[in-house]
């Protein structure tokens, strides 16, 4: 009788508890909305919009009343509202901008309990975008016990008489509020600031796309510890590092003075494109997710028929804090869920509601031993689409891309959850120039798959002298990484407005670097112009190109280092350059730069020129950035034109080569210098 007792008792107990799980997940769908909830988060997807807009942790509204601003370049985009997200929208039809949800929406709500026995609820939108038939597809998913939302995001598009519509110029998800909860931006561990006032705002001036000067209201914290501009590239970053980014609210503006973190946790990366070099847009009042973009130059890939990606998963978290609590817990906090092994087996328990997710029964771990060069630094292995520069891995758009770094002193690198399908390694890292790559590295599913590979740095005969560090970036130039030290947060001086560093004024006889003795922390400047000033420079409103295009380095040579030599070497690798052609890949005859031209001259005599082409071209450093597509030349030439003692190179680009710029943007070309070198064998 007391065993009985006991049975019904613990069968009472499991059926509590089974109750209390599904009071404490909610998923329910209404006329209007379809709303996911658990103990501490609530979310509730428009109907009517195709977007969440409600969002309250422990009771504080997160995302603030509906608002809309009429879409303008540079500012408001998409749709227009705030008050709203996560949500999709793209750049991605034949007119442009679309935000799915608001033509014929079709809305599935999904429950379940996955394999770890955690009940989960979720929210699929499909649409179909009727004048070319694209369909689009969003995921919400919400786990019990966590405070963050899972999001997929889906484009396919098959279409035999179109079988092709269009490049994917943008897709991204964006959590966008209209509340005055959130008053700070955090693009990584160093990079954050205050949000801009409402004040400051009003009285903001527009000197380039996109870019405001808001010393009108020199009170503001923004401009008091940040810059006296803000650009939302300001806040951009390079995915390499890059794992978390988001807003905070300081309790200033909360309940109780609670503070809070609305996040971005890139927990994967393998569905993106560009590879750890790209680098896009992460906060500036709205926390993305820039699924694609050419923002900073990078390819994207075309639509054609039979393409279908998934997108994700990436985690939209919110968290809080007691009083006082600094930003950097909270993001801290977010940090810890930025593994791309966090929550697989939930990603596995769903994969069935996600067409296009791999699941873990088809990925395999990566793992290579790698035999580097001496002196190299902060080594890294990618994997990304086979017999391709992983830059260029948009070229198949069904290729997935990873990376991982390598331990410097074993060359030891281990990359989890691969897809399975066959790679290219590529291997690079800071002081080396040059890079390995070894293709038709295969992963198969659920296996550890190795590789071993020795790696030496390019070397074409004597090194004569070097300049800069090859590390994919123009950083360590005048302006670059160098802190802005007049600001209290000490932002890098590249995030601010180009224009403030005015090159004839700093460097009025032009650019003369004299190895050995000069440093290239102060005589090289971050960007090469060919002309500086005009559109888009707000403060040298007049073009200027009076010692502005031309380059000189100038070195003495013995005579010894030129005996029985027979060719000369020198490299030039750039962290990007902008042609006539800007961001769009686009060839245009009517722009004469479209393919431009960089001419080298060796004690006067002028070598053939590299022409760098319009698909490489990258708009870099006039937004806030100094890695954005690489590129690389090698002039070789006879030892002859050398001389011993003084001897001269200047590196050229047309003067006055500029564009047509439809946006209020300087319609200049440049290169900005990744590192050079010289060589003699």
């Amino acid at each position: 009788m007391l065993g009985h007792r006991r049975a019904v008792q613990t069968l009472v107990s499991l059926l509590l508890l089974i109750c209390q799980v599904a009071a404490v997940l909610n998923a329910t769908e209404t006329s209007t909305q379809l709303i996911l909830s658990n103990d501490r988060l609530y979310a509730a997807v428009n109907k009517s919009t195709g977007a969440v807009y409600r969002i309250s942790l422990d009771g504080q509204e997160l995302l603030g009343t509906l608002n809309y601003e009429t879409p303008t370049p540079g500012g408001a985009t998409g749709s227009g509202n705030s008050g709203i997200g996560p949500y999709l929208d793209c750049y991605c039809i034949p007119s442009g901008f679309y935000t799915p949800g608001t033509i014929a929406p079709v809305w599935t709500l999904i429950t379940g309990v996955d394999s770890t026995r955690t009940a989960y609820g979720g929210v699929k939108l499909s649409e179909v975008y009727p004048a070319t038939g694209q369909l689009f597809e969003q995921y919400w998913f919400l786990r019990d016990g966590e405070t963050g939302l899972h999001t997929f995001s889906r484009l396919a598009y098959h279409n035999k008489t179109t079988p092709f519509l269009r490049n994917l110029q943008e897709f991204r998800t964006l959590f966008r509020p209209n509340t005055p909860l959130w008053t700070h931006l955090s693009t990584n561990e160093k990079q954050y600031a205050p949000l801009p006032s409402k004040n400051a705002t009003a009285h903001q001036v527009t000197v380039q796309d996109a870019t405001w000067y808001l010393g009108n209201t020199p009170d503001d914290e923004y401009v008091k510890q940040e810059a006296d501009y803000f650009t939302k590239y300001t806040f951009q970053d390079t995915w390499r590092d890059h794992k978390v980014h988001g807003m905070y609210s300081d309790g200033s503006t909360s309940k109780d003075n609670l503070t809070y973190g609305s996040w971005l946790v890139m927990n994967t990366v393998d569905t993106y494109y560009g590879g750890p070099l790209h680098s896009d847009l992460v906060v500036d009042g709205i926390v993305y997710n820039y699924l694609v973009s050419n923002h900073h130059g990078d390819g994207t890939p075309n639509i054609t028929d039979g393409f279908d990606r998934t997108f994700g998963p990436q985690f939209y978290y919110f968290n809080k804090g007691a009083p006082k609590t600094p930003m950097s817990t909270l993001r801290g906090d977010a940090l810890k869920l930025s593994s791309p092994t966090w929550n697989s087996a939930f990603y596995d328990s769903i994969a069935q509601h996600v067409p296009g997710y791999v699941p873990s029964s088809n990925r395999g771990t990566f793992k290579a031993n790698i035999d580097l060069p001496d002196g190299i630094k902060k080594p890294i292995a990618v994997l990304a689409q086979n017999g391709v520069d992983f830059q260029d891995n948009v070229l198949d758009t069904t290729a997935y891309q990873y990376w991982g770094d390598i331990d410097t002193h074993s060359g030891e690198v281990t990359i989890p959850a691969v897809k399975a399908g066959t790679y290219r390694l590529t291997v690079y890292g800071d002081g080396v120039f040059g890079q390995y790559t070894q293709d038709d590295v295969k992963i198969t599913a659920g296996r550890i798959n190795t590789a071993r590979g020795k790696w030496r740095e390019e070397n074409a005969g004597t090194e004569v002298w070097r300049i800069g560090t090859p590390d994919k970036s123009s950083g360590e130039y005048k302006h670059g990484y160098e802190p802005d030290l007049t600001h209290p947060l000490h932002p890098e001086q590249y995030r601010v407005y180009w224009a403030v560093y005015d090159f004839p004024t700093e460097f009025p006889n032009g650019v003369r670097y004299e190895v050995g003795k000069s440093d290239p922390g102060k005589d090289l400047n971050y960007v090469h112009w060919s002309q500086f000033g005009g559109k888009g420079n707000s403060i040298r409103t007049t073009p200027y190109w009076e010692n502005v295009n031309n380059w000189t380095i100038v070195w003495d040579m013995k005579e010894k280092l030129l005996e029985r030599k027979k060719l000369a070497t020198l490299t030039i690798q750039l962290a990007g350059a902008k042609t006539a052609a800007g961001n769009t890949d686009t060839f245009n005859t009517s722009e004469p730069y479209a393919n431009l031209p960089y001419t080298v001259s060796v004690n006067g005599h002028d070598l053939e020129p590299w022409i760098i082409p319009y698909y490489h071209s990258s708009s870099c450093a006039v937004r806030s950035a100094v890695i954005c597509y690489n590129i690389a030349n090698k002039f070789t030439f006879d030892p002859k034109l050398l001389q011993k003692g003084a001897n001269e190179i200047v590196l050229s680009l047309p003067p006055n080569a500029t564009d047509y710029e439809s946006a209020v943007l300087t319609q200049t070309t440049y290169v900005q210098y990744d590192a050079l070198r010289l060589e003699i064998d």
